[in-house]
């Protein structure tokens, strides 16, 4: 399982050399945020029309569109409900009754593979939820804190990032015990350390600039300086990364419920249904191959979309 490779690495070379929006550079009080406001609205315009452009990314944000519009509509277009089994129809073919066929214990692969949309994707968004929340919040408070605070906060994060992350999440999930909310914190628990670092670095290169002098000149607190005026020139690239990094969520979250650590049957989840098919790749090969192919189209979906907002957003190819 890939966990982004180069493309990450270079992306996140060019996060930290990237120039900032100086927006706030001429201005002070009220005018700051409105100047802000209107120059982040017509960034954002921009880039919406330059994605639109971007054939690779349109796919992939229709693809993923398309995924999630099934997962939230399984109740009603599920042929069958997921967990009943219809024992003289194992390892059925597709049939009008059951289009893709049916699993080792007659259940229907189709419904299956619609409610293991709900769990994976809900399971992928949720981690990368909680991980910019960790991440970003554990980096801003180093980058503008410094002294010990900084000191603390990157020798956990060195710590985390000196174990390969799918092993220490596989040591975490193992010693909490199985489930999906194991693999969350398993998951979640080791992949902030990342997200950490490079929005402490994007804020120390932020908080000698002028904008923030002439914040701390009007009396801002800390943390009106760091939320007002940090936060929103960080978060648009973190947010690339984020879209990037799902992808490699979505296949680890997979890989542990693969591994039996996640949910129990017969709950449908795309890792546990392709464990459940394993014992018969030879004889009923779909029970590995529609999963598959369902992880598959997901994680090439956020990639493409995270290739194109890279693409919009990296100063260097432009």
């Amino acid at each position: 399982m890939s966990d982004g490779g180069g493309s990450r690495d270079e992306f996140e070379d060019a996060l930290l050399r990237a120039p900032r929006r100086d927006s706030f550079d001429v201005v002070v009080g009220s005018e700051m945020s409105t100047a802000w406001l209107a120059a982040t609205v017509r960034q954002e315009e921009g880039v919406l029309r330059q994605l639109a452009r971007d054939r690779a990314a349109v796919v992939g944000l229709v693809i993923i569109v398309l995924l999630a519009a099934l997962a939230l509509a399984a109740p009603l277009i599920a042929p069958h409900d997921p967990a009943t089994q219809h024992l003289h129809e194992r390892l059925a073919a597709p049939n009008l009754t059951f289009p893709l066929g049916t699993d080792n214990l007659g259940r229907c692969l189709l419904s299956r593979l619609l409610y293991g949309a709900r769990v994976s994707l809900t399971a992928a968004t949720a981690a990368s939820v909680l991980v910019l929340l960790i991440g970003v919040s554990a980096g801003a408070i180093a980058g503008y804190a410094g002294g010990w605070v900084d000191m603390a906060i990157m020798r956990i994060v060195d710590l985390l990032l000196a174990f390969p992350l799918l092993v220490l999440a596989l040591a975490i999930t193992g010693f909490i015990g199985v489930g999906m909310g194991s693999v969350l914190v398993g998951v979640v628990s080791v992949w902030w350390a990342s997200y950490a670092r490079i929005v402490r670095g994007l804020v120390l290169s932020l908080r000698e600039r002028p904008f923030v002098e002439a914040a701390r000149a009007m009396g801002a607190s800390p943390a009106r300086i760091v939320i007002r005026h940090l936060l929103p020139n960080v978060l648009p690239p973190i947010i690339v990364l984020a879209t990037l990094e799902m992808g490699s969520l979505l296949l680890v979250i997979s890989g542990l419920n693969f591994l039996g650590l996640g949910v129990q049957p017969p709950t449908p989840e795309w890792g546990a249904m392709l464990n459940d098919g394993r014992p018969f790749l030879r004889s009923a090969p779909q029970l590995m191959i529609y999963p598959g192919l369902a992880i598959s189209l997901a994680v090439m979906g956020f990639n493409l979309l995270g290739d194109g907002l890279r693409d919009r957003l990296d100063p260097r190819l432009k």
